[in-house]
This record gives C-alpha cells, sequence and structure tokens, in this order.
C-alpha cells in the first residue's frame, strides 16, 4: 500500500489499476496510457472489464465477454503475511501479464491457480480465457487496485503474439520490475531461489585506481588477533579465492527487502577468511564479483563465525585458514565501502595469493578419493534436460539441476557431472555440446561396492562455471594448469578433432547428444518409487503433486515389449516401427482379471535425447532448459522436436509388472542408453546380466570384430527378460512429471529378492 503522499513505503504495491473515472477526460488516465482506444480503432477488452468492475457492486465478476488473452509474463515472488490472513496460504505468488492486443495489463493471480503454474499449463505464449476476476482495492488511494485473476481456462501456445503493445498503466513499466502485492521490491526466478533474476541485479561494477597513501591497511592474521579489542577497523587488501552461490532467506513474517546472502572466500599474505554479504549488497554486488579479483574493503564488521559452516578447502595450503571469525558487508549498520582494484595496480610486494585451481584429468578420476575436491575442463557431450528436487518436504522450495558429461581425451569416458544450479544462469540455461566447458569446486561422488562402481562428479557451494570467454579468467594465468593435459593439450585436441570431422563432412557430430524437453515443459519434476516387500499398490502421484511417494512393493515382469522409431531425420523421412515382444503365460492367465491396471509406460519426444546439430544449438537449448518467466519470440519459423534423430539407437522398451497378489499391474519405461557411434557416451554399465542398470554395453570383443548392432543388443535384452519368467523381483521406478498433464514412470533398476541390499 502507498503512503498519503502517494509514494510506496517500502514496496510496489500502489502499482495497480489507475480506474476510469467517469467524472475525468477519458481520453487519458493519470498513470497509465495518454490514449484510449475508441471508435478509431480495436476496443480494449481488459479496459472493457476494468469499466465493468467499476460500475458492479460485486467485488467479483464474470466479465460480459470472454475472449482469448495472451500471457507475456509470468513471475514470482515471495507474499509476506498480512494481519487479515485467517487461512494458511501458498508460500510464494505469482502476477502474469496479459495482453488483449491493444494493452497489456500486469495481474494477481489468485493463489488458488498456482497448481496451474506448477504443472506447467499455465505459462508464456498460451492464450487464456479469464472468466472470473476481482478487484483488490488500495484503501489508501481513490481510483487504484489490483486487478485479480479467479478462474481461467488455458488454451494452446499462440502462433503470432506481438510485443508492441503498450501496458495500460505505465507504472507497469518502472524500472526496476516491482510485484503488484507485499513490500518485496522484486521478483524471484521463476524455478528457483538461486538465481539471480530481474534488473535490480547490477552487472557494472568496474575496477578504479586507488590512491593508497592516506589508506591503513591491516592483516587478516592482525584482525584476527585484536578484532574483539577494536571499535573501528582499517582496511582490508584481499583477493577473492571463492564465490558461493546465493543463498534466498526470505520468510513471509519477516518483512525484509531483499533477504540474500552470499559467502567470498577471501585471503591476503597471512591468511584466508569467509566475508558474509548480506541483503541489498548482494543485488547490487554479486554479479559484479568473481574470482581472482583484488577488493578494498572498508567500513565492514567482525563477528564470531558460525560453528557448523565448512570452509572450503584453501587454494593454498601454506595459507592459514582463519576460522574463528568472520567478515561482514552490509548497506548499513555500517554501510560497507567496496572497491574493486585494477589488477595493474596489484603490486608484488602485497603479496596477495595467486589461485592454484586443482584441474583433474578423466583417468585421475578413477584413483581420486571420495568428497576430494577438483576443477575440470573439457569439452561438452552430452548435456541433459533441467530437472528439480524438493529441498525439503512440504515446502515449495526446489534445486534445479541437470547431469552433463565432459570429454578431455585422456579417457574413453567422460566426467559425468551433476551440475546444480551455480547462481549463473546466463551460463546454466545456455550450455550445448561442443562447447568448450569449464567447472570448478567439484565434489567426487563414488561407491566402489556396487556393480558397476558408482563414480561421479557433483556441484559445491562455491562451484563456478564458465563456457565463453576463457580469455581473461583466473584459470588461464596459471601457468602450473596450463601445461597440464587435461587444461592445455588433450581438451584443445578434443575440440579440433571434433570440429574438424564436422567441417570436413558437414554432418553433425553423432557423438554429442541433447536430452530435450519440449518447449511446452518446465521443468522434470522426478519422484523415485522402490518397490519392495509389501502388496500395496505403486503410488503414482498425478501432474502437480508435491509430496515425494514411496511404496515398497515386490512384483514379476510380465511383458518386455521394443519400440524403436527409425530414421526420424531433418529430411522428414518415412518412419518406421522395429518392435520385439516377449509375452510371459503367467500375464496371458492374470491380465484379464486384474482390479487395477496402471498405464505409464509411454515416452513422450522431450523426453528422449537426440542429436545434436550445431546451427539449431539455440533451438535445442530453449527445449531441454525450463520454461521461462518472459515470453521470447522464436527467430524465424522453428524446427520440430522430432525432426531431430534420437540418440538412442536402442529405441525404448514398455515393461510390465505384475503385483505378487496378480491384482494390480503397471506399465512402465525401460530406455537403455547404448551408443554405437561413440561408446563413451554411453554410460558403460553391466545390464544383460541381470539388467540391474538402465544402460547397455555389447559383449566384449577383440581383433576387427564388429560390435553388434542395436537389433542384436535389443535380443540380448529380450532375452534377460525371459529368464526373469515368474521370478520375483524388486523394482526401483522414478516417477518423471513433466507438467502439463504429463507423467512417465521409468524402470530404474531390478534386483532379486536376495539381493535387495
Amino acid at each position: 500500500m502507498s503512503g498519503e503522499s502517494g509514494q510506496p513505503e517500502a514496496g510496489p504495491s500502489h502499482a495497480g489499476l489507475d480506474w476510469p473515472n467517469p467524472e475525468r477526460n477519458r481520453a487519458g488516465v493519470p498513470g497509465g496510457v495518454i490514449r484510449r482506444a475508441g471508435a478509431q480503432g480495436p476496443r480494449s477488452w481488459i479496459q472493457k472489464v476494468l469499466e465493468q468492475i467499476m460500475d458492479s457492486p460485486r467485488q467479483c465478476v464474470t466479465p460480459s465477454e470472454v475472449v482469448p488473452v495472451t500471457v507475456l509474463a509470468v513471475q514470482r515472488y515471495l507474499l509476506e503475511d498480512e494481519p487479515r490472513d485467517t487461512v494458511p496460504k501458498p508460500l510464494y505468488c505469482y502476477d502474469v501479464t496479459i495482453s488483449d492486443g491493444v494493452y497489456q495489463e500486469k495481474c494477481y493471480l489468485d493463489p488458488s491457480l498456482n497448481s496451474l503454474v506448477y504443472q506447467n499449463i499455465l505459462k508464456v505464449g498460451i492464450q487464456m480465457r479469464i472468466s472470473r476476476v476481482s478487484c483488490l482495492y488500495n484503501e489508501k488511494r481513490i481510483g487504484q487496485g489490483i486487478l485479480c485473476i479467479d478462474n481461467v481456462h488455458c488454451g494452446e501456445t499462440s502462433d503470432s503474439i506481438s510485443l508492441e503493445t503498450p501496458f495500460r498503466n505505465r507504472a507497469h513499466q518502472e524500472k526496476p520490475e516491482r510485484p503488484l502485492r507485499g513490500g518485496k521490491s522484486h521478483y524471484l526466478a521463476l524455478w528457483n531461489n538461486e538465481d539471480p533474476y530481474g534488473d535490480i541485479w547490477l552487472t557494472d561494477k568496474q575496477p578504479e585506481e586507488h590512491n593508497f597513501s592516506d589508506t591503513k591497511i591491516i592483516s587478516l592474521s592482525h584482525l584476527e588477533m585484536t578484532w574483539t579489542n577494536r571499535r573501528n577497523f582499517p582496511a582490508l587488501l584481499v583477493r577473492i579465492l571463492h564465490k558461493s552461490k546465493l543463498r534466498y532467506y526470505g520468510k513471509p513474517d519477516k518483512k525484509m527487502i531483499e533477504p540474500y546472502q552470499t559467502f567470498l572466500e577471501v585471503a591476503d599474505s597471512s591468511g584466508t577468511v569467509s566475508v558474509i554479504m548480506w541483503n541489498a549488497l548482494c543485488p547490487e554486488w554479486y554479479k559484479s564479483l568473481r574470482v581472482g579479483l583484488v577488493l578494498l574493503l572498508q567500513d565492514y564488521s567482525v563477528k564470531k563465525s558460525y560453528p557448523f559452516r565448512i570452509q572450503p578447502v584453501p587454494v593454498d595450503p601454506q595459507i592459514k585458514l582463519i576460522s574463528t571469525m568472520e567478515i561482514c558487508l552490509n548497506l548499513r549498520d555500517p554501510p560497507t565501502n567496496i572497491i574493486i582494484i585494477p589488477e595493474k595496480q596489484v603490486k608484488p610486494e602485497w603479496r596477495l595469493p595467486k589461485l592454484n585451481h586443482r584441474f583433474t584429468t578423466r583417468s585421475e578420476l578413477d584413483d581420486m578419493p571420495e568428497n576430494c575436491i577438483c576443477d575440470v575442463i573439457g569439452l561438452l557431450v552430452f548435456v541433459g534436460r533441467v530437472q528439480r528436487s524438493k529441498k525439503k518436504e512440504n515446502r515449495e522450495d526446489f534445486w534445479s539441476y541437470r547431469w552433463i558429461h565432459i570429454a578431455d581425451g585422456t579417457s574413453e569416458q567422460p566426467f559425468i557431472v551433476e551440475l546444480f544450479s551455480t547462481s549463473q544462469p546466463e551460463i546454466f540455461e545456455n550450455i550445448y555440446p561442443m562447447a568448450y566447458f569449464v567447472c570448478t569446486q567439484l565434489k567426487v561422488v563414488r561407491n566402489d561396492n556396487q556393480v558397476p562402481k558408482l563414480l561421479y562428479l557433483t556441484t559445491t557451494n562455491e562451484s563456478g562455471v564458465f563456457i565463453t570467454g576463457h580469455r581473461g579468467q583466473p584459470y588461464t594465468y596459471d601457468a602450473k594448469n596450463a601445461n597440464r593435459p587435461s587444461t592445455s593439450q588433450a581438451a584443445r585436441v578434443e575440440i579440433q578433432e571434433r570440429n574438424g570431422k564436422r567441417h570436413q563432412d558437414d554432418e553433425p557430430v553423432n557423438s554429442q547428444y541433447f536430452q530435450t524437453t519440449s518447449t511446452n515443459l518446465s521443468l522434470s519434476n522426478k519422484i523415485r518409487i522402490l518397490q519392495g516387500p509389501h502388496a500395496n499398490p505403486v503410488a503414482v502421484p498425478q501432474p502437480g503433486a508435491s509430496v515425494q511417494t514411496k511404496g515398497i512393493k515386490p512384483g514379476m515382469p510380465s511383458i518386455f515389449n521394443r519400440r524403436a522409431n527409425t530414421n526420424a531425420s531433418l529430411q522428414g523421412k518415412a518412419r518406421k516401427t522395429i518392435s520385439d515382444r516377449w509375452e510371459s503365460q503367467l500375464w496371458r492367465e492374470k491380465k484379464f482379471g486384474l482390479i487395477d491396471h496402471l498405464h505409464y509406460s509411454h515416452v513422450y519426444p522431450e523426453s528422449i535425447p537426440r542429436k545434436f546439430m550445431f546451427e539449431h544449438r539455440k533451438f535445442l537449448s530453449e527445449q531441454y532448459n525450463s520454461q521461462p518467466a518472459k515470453y521470447v519470440p522464436p527467430e524465424g519459423r522453428p524446427p520440430k522436436l522430432d525432426d531431430f534423430k534420437s540418440a538412442r539407437s536402442l529405441g525404448h522398451f514398455e515393461v510390465t509388472i505384475l503385483g505378487l497378489n496378480h491384482e494390480i499391474a503397471i506399465d512402465v519405461a525401460f530406455l537403455p542408453m547404448y551408443c554405437p557411434e561413440d561408446i563413451r557416451t554411453s554410460q558403460i554399465d553391466t545390464l544383460l546380466t541381470s539388467m540391474n542398470y538402465s544402460c547397455a554395453y555389447p559383449q566384449d570383443t577383440t581383433g576387427n570384430d564388429r560390435l553388434p548392432g542395436p537389433r542384436a543388443v535389443a535380443g540380448d535384452i529380450i532375452k534377460a527378460a525371459t529368464e526373469l519368467d515368474r521370478v520375483h523381483i524388486v523394482g526401483i521406478l522414478d516417477i518423471c512429471n513433466l507438467g502439463n498433464n504429463k507423467v512417465e514412470v521409468y524402470l530404474h533398476k531390478i534386483y532379486s529378492p536376495e539381493n535387495t541390499s
């Protein structure tokens, strides 16, 4: 709500409707657009709805005419608790910007419709019909309020969308953009809280030369010994060694404008310490600070360090790790002064530490212990789609992550990396195969007791990623790392060989591929279910379900049916379906007497990995990313997802699992990975012997023996299934909620009852 002066107090809740007052000059509305559509132009549906609300004694009305409007933006923010709240409400709410072809209007989405966003039914680019609206009035100003959407029917994606229509209310065009309700000054990213989103995040902080003649500097080690006896602290001159991703700690009951926090690990010649940047300083400085910069910090505060936080391993073991204190940077109390010192002004006598990256080759990874920290560099050969996992049960907060493969030329195996969002959406959302990729501060995850051995890398709180503009990045100055095969020679040869092949025959490089999602998707929400020793039905949550469901149930595989589409290409060749089928005698006897038969074996086009084509990298990047918060018009006429060749030469298998009581069955999909063009991009596992894993590889070959084709490998898989006839098994199923009322269930692993540990 705005104050009596008409200016916002702590937030933008005044930025709503300027009602069409009949006593005013109807040629324009103060605070809105100058002109108003009349007989000479198309009539604005938005304007008519506002007039209908104004003329109605009711707060909620049904528009006299329901016409399709286009969704241009869906933006999320935290809604604070209000005194009049009597029932629980969602943690987050949404503003939806619509266009009727004449005007644009930002509207508040009633929280009862939030599930349409969760399920990716209400999204940018679609047409929808609004069948009920209401008004949330600003009680401190006459003639102002917010248009609320109370009921909608969402349609398909619109073919022609214009972004040229003006906002009816000019307040909605203010920069930075502000939410309609509450005291928050900014929007959050649509799908997670770690990514900076919106125009409050500045990027223009530049280095500036500083006159040190009147500046008193204190070393970190001296500050550690004396800070408890000081009131004023001299300046710190330090280099950034690590930078963490953002942490958003907003709560509905805490009226904080920009509740953000990030950690910097900084060092001088005497030690390294944690620096915490708080609140409004994060939008001002976060995107401008990077590892390797030299900072002059003034007017900071010092406090005792948080006992349970684990600092990252120092880049140089010779540097002292100071863990008894933390440096705090705030916009006030006191207002911190941050200066980026140009590298050319850095003097050798300052003895600031150099960066020491731990670049590791893929051949070295096999011998590294669990939880070891390393950096990797190489060529992206696989990019998975964005997925989400819940941070905590019964909460609306999610992690965003994807799987990627990086080849560095030192091994037939790639690095397999679980890449969580690192608060770098400009990179996280724009990676594609054939790109030169660097990822720092990765942690080794391994389990040598299972077969095959588990080995991959996952990001940490301090991980950073780089994909373009490597020149000038801190790791390029490290002479020791520049001579390592993984950082210079092998990766460079890898790029030259693969790019050279592509330019020679002008064909796409088949060994590099995407796991894509359709434009209609937001994120895959994966839920894993263990099927084991109880006779309960398999729990399959519907799209939008927010609770991870786990049940245990044994069963028996009854049908194994292979489906593979071939000859799908950009040239639009005719498709041919290959089918291999096995059906058990038990299934023939029991399938007509079931209480329930769940069908979840369909594999949607967006779930099939596609061969990468460099000239279509932008289109493919959009397909496997999350749904954007704002509509972005396509460039030209985009291709169709089905036009790109599948990277799964085996196709997929449809498996029916029968419950032990022979009353319930479920159809699931089984997608073994097998890529004969490039074995190393196939996640090599021993599937054929026990069907325990979701990847396949051919039997060992010697000499010049040719690898078996997909038909032969598929036949071996079918044969392995027949050996499980009437065998009790425990299966792990992955449930993927793709949004838009689409759910897939995949067979992840099969165990025999005597080997369920």
